[in-house]
């Protein structure tokens, strides 16, 4: 699944150290994210729209 994470991360000047700490995931989790190496469970997909209050929609796009 295509995202916009790492923009979403890179606009806001964190780190993906950060982004995982702000979310309490490892940095390997951000970045397989933001990779599309793995899709983020449901309740992962709402911490991250909460944090960039964002929908779901907005952050993560459908081939």
């Amino acid at each position: 699944m295509k995202n916009r994470l790492k923009v979403l991360r890179a606009e806001r000047d964190w780190s993906q150290a950060d982004l995982a700490e702000r979310l309490k995931v490892s940095r390997q989790s951000v970045n397989a994210i933001e990779t599309g190496k793995y899709d983020p469970s449901l309740p992962l997909a709402f911490r991250i729209a909460g944090l960039f209050d964002m929908a779901i929609e907005e952050i993560f796009l459908c081939n």
